[in-house]
């Protein structure tokens, strides 16, 4: 899959960080943007989306908050967290309960938050491959009993 099919959600409160990441990231990538949790767990019942990138620290919703619940109903996405504070506490729990594939400091460095998503997108693909790939061995193991079952009562 091409880099340009990559679809990453980017939930800030901030509207002006919404605009700055869309307008860098756009050409590269397929960018949804969401103001809040709730708007952002909205996006994700109507749209396939490979990478999550949300901030911390957001009203009704933190960003670890956020990505507990993302886990609960879709666990596929990649998740990054970014925040503009030394919060190591926030860190830790992003860590433990939302389950993040890595932690970035805003303000964020273009080329850093770039290669992130770009591995974090390989991680996906890798995460979807093996899961293909164990249904399939698990399709072939159901017909093996099949077959095995049919011989024994012939």
């Amino acid at each position: 899959m091409s880099a340009d099919k990559i679809t990453i959600l980017y939930v800030d409160d901030e509207e002006n960080n919404l605009f700055s990441f869309k307008a860098t990231f756009r050409i590269k990538y397929q960018v949804l943007i969401a103001i809040s949790g709730e708007e952002a767990l909205k996006i994700l019942e109507a749209k396939k989306v490979h990478v999550i990138i949300t901030d911390q620290r957001m009203p009704e919703m933190t960003g670890v908050d956020f990505l507990e619940k993302v886990l609960e109903k879709f666990p596929d996405p990649m998740r990054i967290l970014l925040t503009g504070y030394a919060d190591m506490n926030a860190v830790v729990d992003a860590v433990n309960k939302g389950k993040i594939f890595h932690y970035l400091a805003k303000p964020w460095n273009e080329e850093e938050l770039d290669m992130t998503i770009k591995r974090a997108y390989d991680k996906y693909l890798e995460k979807a491959e093996l899961t293909d790939m164990n249904e399939k061995l698990a399709g072939s193991n159901d017909q093996l009993e099949f077959m095995l079952r049919q011989r024994l009562l012939s």
